[in-house]
């Protein structure tokens, strides 16, 4: 998805309540000029609207800033909100424009019916719903996609195991288990309380 907003070049030294009260909100831009930041202020209604459509470090934005002038896409990196009237304070966009590569978060679908759970009543587990890669600013995924329909109790699938699109880089931890099938929950429990009556039944012999 990819969304527009329009920003305004900010006078660093005004205070950012004030701006709040005129129904703008405080933003910087980044990463389109080297290590150089840029304030703006973005309308809130915009700012909002934005908000609402946008996901952190996943949907990229055209961003606009006439007076500098600039346009490319960018990402939301950062969203603040008041810590308690959940009111927007600051926004965060990184330019992707000049980077070779860009880390952003997908979210993760799995497609098909486990064996498991088809054939031996088990329980799909999702330990991952979204994951952390690295491609470059073309070649954002909208989502990853993993088909566990060969997955029987008892098995599992770890990041390592994805087959990810030319280009892309997971950049989390690659023994991290995406997702299981487990035992059905009867099975489980004739187990647990055949261990229990085991453990209770094994006595010291009396001396």
């Amino acid at each position: 998805m990819e969304l527009s907003i329009e920003c305004q070049k900010r006078d660093a030294s005004v205070n950012p309540r004030a701006l709040r009260r005129e129904g703008q909100i405080p933003a910087v831009l980044y990463g389109h000029d080297g290590d150089a930041s840029v304030a703006l202020t973005v309308d809130q209604r915009s700012a909002e609207r934005l908000v609402r459509s946008a996901s952190i470090n996943n949907t990229l934005i055209n961003v606009s800033v006439p007076e500098m002038p600039w346009t490319g896409q960018a990402l939301l990196r950062e969203v603040q909100t008041h810590p308690w009237k959940d009111k927007l304070y600051h926004l965060s966009f990184f330019s992707i424009a000049s980077q070779s590569s860009v880390d952003v978060v997908v979210p993760v679908h799995y497609v098909g019916t486990a064996k498991g759970v088809k054939d031996e009543g088990g329980t799909l587990d999702i330990m991952v719903s979204e994951l952390a890669i690295r491609c470059a600013p073309g070649a954002i995924p909208e989502s990853v996609d993993i088909d566990v329909s060969d997955l029987a109790v008892g098995e599992n699938l770890h990041i390592s195991n994805l087959k990810l699109p030319a280009g892309v880089e997971a950049i989390a931890d690659t023994d991290k288990t995406l997702v299981n099938v487990a035992a059905p929950r009867t099975v489980a429990s004739e187990q647990e309380t055949s261990t229990t009556v085991s453990l209770l039944g094994t006595e010291p012999a009396a001396e």
